[in-house]
């Protein structure tokens, strides 16, 4: 079974970090609700929760996705280029060393899970504003002696590579290729968003479901006629801190 790590929405979401995207305002309510039903889709999908405790004093933590990079073999802790964040890394250390074998990426490496995509034993890797070079070698030591390729992929136009594109499964990846080079995909079959909607290259692939933004129906469309069964849900209110649905859990397989 697939396991799910989230965490609630911290009542502090209105002062979150931002890099490519102006502030606008964030109600926590109306987060907070669009992230129930985010979970709640996820376990009608047959996926086990693990909800961390709110971490309120940290307005980004209920995008758990950048503090880990899990494989079946090993979980690397993250160490998030944005400072404020990296507190909340020890809460995931915390749950994650009950599941995985445990290692750390170390200064001056820095690395979020929001730049990591794996496609099989090939592991992409985002060089963007939050990811350096150091914490890309420290990831491809941890991984490589289990199996893993890393490809470095330069993120120069969003802020995370997975806000870019994401893997539907299946050999496919969905991207915008405004925002990335999607060359370093190679062997892959590209499906490209749909022009009016950048922030569309992203998706949770669940079994033969992927959890997709309904606010991008245009993308939607182009999904459904390559067959791909979609599960929409409303993920407006923390797309304006910049968040993608990856980024809302960690999805692992119970070993």
């Amino acid at each position: 079974m697939n396991i799910a790590i989230i965490r609630p929405v911290s009542e502090s979401i209105q002062h979150c970090q931002l890099t490519h995207m102006d502030r606008l305002p964030i109600c926590h309510r109306t987060a907070q609700a669009q992230h129930d039903a985010y979970a709640r889709t996820l376990q009608g999908l047959g996926v086990e929760l693990i909800e961390l405790p709110p971490l309120h004093d940290h307005p980004d933590a209920v995008f758990v996705e950048d503090t880990v990079v899990v494989v079946d073999e090993l979980a690397v802790l993250t160490r998030p280029g944005a400072a404020s964040r990296r507190g909340e890394v020890e809460s995931m250390r915390v749950c994650i060393e009950n599941l995985r074998e445990t290692v750390c990426i170390e200064p001056p490496g820095t690395l979020e899970g929001g730049d990591v995509i794996q496609v099989g034993q090939t592991i992409y890797v985002g060089r963007s504003t939050r990811t350096n070079d150091e914490g890309i070698e420290q990831l491809r030591s941890h991984l490589s002696p289990h199996g893993y390729t890393i490809v470095t992929v330069p993120v120069p136009g969003a802020l995370h590579l997975k806000t870019a594109c994401a893997s539907l499964g299946n050999g496919r990846i969905i991207a915008n290729p405004a925002w990335i080079d999607v060359g370093h995909f190679d062997g892959l079959e590209i499906i490209a968003v749909h022009p009016d909607e950048p922030f569309a290259g992203n998706a949770v692939h669940v079994g033969d479901t992927l959890i997709f933004a309904s606010q991008h129906p245009l993308t939607a469309e182009r999904l459904n006629a390559h067959g791909l069964h979609l599960s929409l849900v409303d993920a407006s209110e923390l797309a304006k801190a910049e968040g993608s649905l990856t980024c809302k859990s960690v999805l692992l397989r119970r070993m």
